[in-house]
């Protein structure tokens, strides 16, 4: 394929993501499983993609730099210029005046001469004056808020929340790429035998400390090796192996994943049940359901059931005290993965987290009481907003007087985790610029062991 179709099809991508609320990784993993193109071109094609819409906010402020914002440019105009932006100011392998040419020549084929000229004229301009620096922007919040390219409102938010040192470093590591992590099929083998053979194939691996079923792939393109055509392995971030790692799981336990897709905790929760027990994996859409039934059939699990169903209502299918385990991996704002999924960062407003926080509330209140009297109820989000975390779960607790964070949580976490991390009072808030995983936030729930 040739570069100048390559952006053609990434100009196209951005507009579906950045106008029509297309989702950034379903989007990006549908076209190049379409497109026959080879790594390096699948890969530039990713980081045009996942960087433009990374810099979004950047790259506009760099655009009203250039030209007058009350003047009207066409949406897919915009995001051919932040594109070109994008690899003048921050990539170093793509000089300038290719990058010009190409955006020129889809400028005339999308639109007609008098477009070209403009982004002709606009990134000529850019190419002599140089972008604009960030000093001049007085606000601080609004400075970190442009030069990060996150929403001003939710800079504030962390800020309220977590401090500006510590805002500053999430909004920063939310700009980087993390290495990919795995998680090893037990079923299949061990760990040390796939971190063996990945080595003796060339990759660069190594042992994660979030779970013993976790490698980190440093160098290598795993996608392609056998061990994960065959389901040996299944790529899933560090803190959400985590996850399943603290419910503790024993063979031959009932379990519930109350809202499971796509799947990757169910297929966790039935690998570490070795096929043996049941995991009862719903989740609210058919076909997101789909998505947990296709994965457990490639990880050659038989031990899980799905189906289509409201988590708060699952109150009504099952009888109090049917669970040895549950877990409750609540729909969230998802700002703990902005790095894998920036158009997040654009798309949630303070609304929708006040509401999913209302719907994380009634799903711990309808779901705790099918927990077994000595089982254990794992609450998780990828999430770094308290009102979704410990807001929602200090409000369990007090409304709900039977349950209390399990003691034994803090004291079962990782060794490394417990030194480098401050427990909250009900549970543990993992941020992304901590170990280059995910942000999330964890917790565990039991009933107390002198109720009734």
């Amino acid at each position: 394929m040739s570069k100048f179709q390559l952006r053609t099809k990434t100009l196209d991508v951005l507009v579906k993501i950045g106008d029509s609320g297309a989702f950034s990784h379903l989007t990006i993993d549908q076209t190049i499983e379409k497109m026959d193109w080879a790594h390096k071109d699948q890969a530039l094609f990713t980081e045009l993609v996942y960087g433009t819409l990374q810099r979004k906010l950047t790259l506009d402020y760099f655009l009203n730099h250039f030209v007058d914002p009350n003047k009207k440019v066409e949406k897919w105009v915009k995001w051919l210029l932040y594109l070109s932006f994008y690899q003048m100011h921050y990539l170093d392998k793509i000089p300038d005046h290719a990058i010009i040419h190409e955006a020129v020549e889809i400028a005339k084929q999308k639109g007609h001469q008098g477009i070209a000229k403009f982004v002709n004229g606009v990134l000529r301009e850019a190419q002599r004056q140089g972008f604009p620096l960030f000093d001049t922007i007085k606000d601080p919040i609004e400075r970190l808020s442009i030069e990060t390219s996150h929403p001003y409102w939710l800079v504030e938010r962390w800020i309220d929340s977590y401090g500006e040192e510590q805002t500053e470093a999430m909004c920063k590591a939310n700009l980087e790429t993390k290495p990919i992590s795995v998680r090893v099929n037990s079923l299949k083998l061990t760990r040390d035998e796939a971190i063996e053979q990945l080595t003796h194939d060339g990759f660069e691996v190594k042992a994660s400390l979030f779970s013993n079923q976790g490698i980190i792939i440093e160098k290598g393109h795993i996608l392609d090796h056998p061990l994960f055509k065959s389901g040996s392995l299944t790529i899933q971030d560090q803190s959400s192996m985590l996850v399943v790692e603290m419910l503790d799981i024993k063979q031959d336990q009932i379990v519930l994943d109350a809202c499971s897709a796509p799947g990757g905790k169910a297929t966790h929760i039935g690998e570490k049940l070795n096929n043996t027990g049941r995991v009862y994996a719903y989740d609210l859409h058919q076909k997101k359901v789909n998505l947990v039934k296709r994965k457990a059939e490639q990880l050659g699990l038989i031990n899980i059931s799905t189906a289509a169903i409201d988590g708060r209502q699952l109150n009504q299918k099952y009888e109090p005290e049917t669970f040895d385990r549950i877990l409750v991996d609540a729909p969230c704002s998802g700002f703990g993965v902005i790095r894998t999924k920036p158009d997040i960062k654009y798309a949630k407003t303070a609304k929708d987290v006040d509401n999913l926080a209302h719907v994380q509330y009634e799903l711990l209140e309808k779901i705790a009481p099918l927990l077994k009297k000595n089982g254990k109820l794992l609450y998780s989000t990828c999430t770094v907003d308290p009102t979704e975390n410990e807001v929602v779960v200090t409000e369990f607790l007090i409304n709900n007087q039977r349950y209390e964070v399990d003691p034994d949580f803090f004291k079962e976490l990782p060794e490394f985790l417990n030194k480098e991390i401050e427990h909250l009072q009900v549970g543990i808030q993992i941020f992304p610029n901590e170990f280059n995983s995910d942000g999330f936030f964890l917790t565990r729930i039991r009933r107390k062991q002198d109720e009734d």
